[in-house]
């Protein structure tokens, strides 16, 4: 009897051992880190940004999930710092689970979280930032990009400025990475084409009071460009309405400045403006189409290009790990490595060389809405992203 007991004993241990057990990757709903910013100038975005996920997630789960598992949205805020950022991440990967994390993160965030993500075991797919510098030093094997770089916005904009005839231009930019980057970008793109940069003032995150600035502007070049995001958008637009500032140009251009999300509180202070446009609810193709629709019921209006950017990093994460046929982050890395999606923005490409999307790219005119209240988009043209993108940089070591 006790030789009996003793050998079923071994049996079992020799089953567990040759049987290992399925992961918590591998089992339950596949799990998403969101993180969303609930203080200064991007707090103003925190709800729509949450809302733009849960309903990506809603979509995605209602298609299937994947690996025959659902997605579930867990979410983590935060101050606003990089250092924050950083912390509500490792929250998400060393407490909640995640094997992805996603959500606004200025290219400050960006940067501080790069470096972190292998150790945290999470791949970060990044629909916000722009800072060229995560196509050089930023990169990381776990970081992946949705949004357009500076570079890229840069060159889509050339054909612009070339059209508008303006040879001389005034920068307004955000005080942090992607505000620096983007007016290098955007300078050297004006000399390019035989113009001049007279000014290039930059602008604290949460100033209260621009009239400093819009005092210096007011010598006017033939055009403008204006880099500013969240309420610093809002609190710039209304101050320089008071003031006639726009009309004092041939060109007004925004990059991340007059956006859709906030056309209700921007109003008609950015009539006029040409701003950058990544998405537009009126892109070709029956799953953007079905898109749509699913996120008008739901939210009461179009979808934004922080929505589409949200729902297109969830399509191509859903794609990968059913390539891979798991949420283990490495394996998942290695299928979005040159990833061929078929996405609300049609076909695209997760470039391998340094992982991002290659996407189309436009610019929108600010115009009075069809129904007289409030404003809108007139879309001016659109471009596709191998038009655009540079050729990786030697600098951009994700393996």
């Amino acid at each position: 009897m006790r030789t009996y007991l003793v050998r079923a004993v071994l049996g079992l241990i020799c089953l567990a051992v040759s049987t290992p057990l399925a992961s918590s990757q591998d089992a339950g709903p596949i799990k998403i880190g969101l993180l969303i910013i609930d203080s200064g100038p991007f707090a103003t975005m925190a709800k729509e940004s949450e809302r733009a996920a849960r309903i990506a997630v809603d979509v995605l789960n209602r298609e299937g999930g994947a690996l025959g598992r659902k997605f579930d949205l867990v979410i983590q805020s935060h101050a606003g710092s990089p250092a924050s950022a950083v912390s509500a991440a490792t929250k998400l990967a060393q407490q909640a689970g995640v094997t992805m994390i996603t959500g606004a993160m200025p290219s400050s965030h960006a940067l501080a979280l790069s470096p972190k993500l292998s150790s945290l075991n999470v791949i970060l797919i990044d629909g916000f930032s722009q800072t060229a510098d995560m196509m050089t030093r930023g990169c990381a094997p776990n970081y992946f990009r949705v949004t357009p770089p500076d570079p890229v916005i840069a060159a889509m904009m050339k054909t612009y400025v070339a059209q508008s005839g303006a040879k001389t231009w005034n920068l307004i930019s955000a005080d942090y990475a992607s505000g620096h980057t983007f007016a290098k970008q955007f300078s050297e793109m004006v000399d390019s084409l035989g113009g001049s940069v007279q000014q290039s003032l930059f602008a604290p995150q949460g100033t209260a009071d621009y009239g400093s600035y819009i005092s210096q502007l007011a010598a006017p070049a033939q055009g403008l460009m204006v880099t500013l995001y969240g309420s610093d958008a809002i609190t710039f637009a209304k101050q320089q309405k008071q003031f006639g500032l726009f009309d004092k140009y041939k060109v007004v251009l925004g990059n991340g400045f007059a956006i859709e999300s906030q056309f209700d509180a921007l109003g008609d202070t950015v009539l006029g403006v040409v701003n950058t446009l990544s998405y537009h609810y009126t892109l070709p193709g029956k799953r953007n189409a079905d898109y749509v629709a699913t996120f008008s019921k739901q939210a009461g209006r179009v979808p934004y290009y922080g929505d589409a950017d949200t729902m297109v990093g969830l399509e191509l994460y859903r794609d990968a790990v059913i390539k891979s046929k798991t949420t283990e982050p490495a394996k998942v890395r290695e299928a979005l490595e040159g990833l061929r999606s078929n996405t609300i923005y049609g076909d695209v490409e997760m470039r391998a060389a340094d992982h991002h999307l290659l996407r189309q790219l436009g610019m929108g005119e600010v115009v009075r809405a069809p129904d007289g209240r409030g404003v809108a988009f007139k879309v001016k043209f659109l471009k596709t992203g191998p038009e655009l993108y540079p050729p990786p940089s030697p600098e951009c070591k994700v393996r």
